[in-house]
């Protein structure tokens, strides 16, 4: 990996801190809260903050939206939605960093969510292993598209609703099998998630990881 980059990190927070990367529906929310509980350390939801401040920051930024739901998701190909996707990633981390600098804890913080990209978060860590991306089989996927309501929850006032759909789900699976590529090229680990096992077993996994980073800091 390339040399920890210098970023301004006041309490050390972003130092110690663990991340969980991947891909939508694959259960790193439900894990990092059973790590959080286990281990007594705090979890950072990305998708929590995303939704609200981060929001607020874009709007207030002046950077603009499509023209309307259809020019959001029905008239880009997939293609272009994960294009646009992954561009507007890198901005949205400053503003995950910015909230993580504001955290003061005697032990990691770990920070799950699918914006945290492998590319993004691999000059601030001295180690691949303080990274891991989880991502769903994609039979699972179609399972979870079935059974999750935020998964089958069509885009509001688009005029082909089917289209958007099939347009948003096949943008995930694209920006999600560009998180494993970046991670496997920087040497993080990635665990499949297929459904044979439950949150607690894929959470066991993931503390064996990051066990070197789980005790108290010194």
């Amino acid at each position: 990996m390339a040399p920890v980059t210098e970023t301004w990190d006041p309490f050390g927070t972003l130092r110690n801190a663990l991340w969980m990367g991947g891909a939508q529906w694959a259960g790193k929310s439900t894990v990092a809260r059973i790590l959080a509980l286990r281990h007594g350390i705090t979890a950072y939801n990305y998708d929590y903050h995303d939704a609200r401040g981060h929001n607020d920051r874009r709007i207030a930024s002046g950077k603009p939206l499509p023209s309307s739901p259809d020019d959001m998701w029905v008239h880009p190909t997939p293609s272009d939605l994960a294009a646009n996707t992954l561009a507007g990633f890198p901005a949205r981390f400053e503003w995950v960093l910015d909230d993580l600098r504001a955290l003061v804890s005697g032990r990691p913080i770990l920070a799950e969510g699918w914006g945290l990209r492998p590319e993004l978060v691999a000059p601030l860590i001295d180690s691949p292993r303080r990274m891991v991306v989880v991502v769903p089989t994609p039979e699972f996927r179609e399972h979870q598209i079935r059974v999750l309501p935020r998964a089958t929850a069509l885009p509001a006032e688009v005029s082909d609703p089917a289209r958007a759909q099939r347009n948003r789900l096949e943008r995930n699976r694209l920006v999600a099998e560009d998180a494993v590529r970046a991670a496997r090229a920087l040497g993080m680990r990635v665990i499949e998630v297929d459904g044979t096992r439950d949150a607690e077993a894929v959470a066991d996994d993931v503390a064996d990881h990051f066990a070197p980073f789980l005790s108290p800091l010194g």
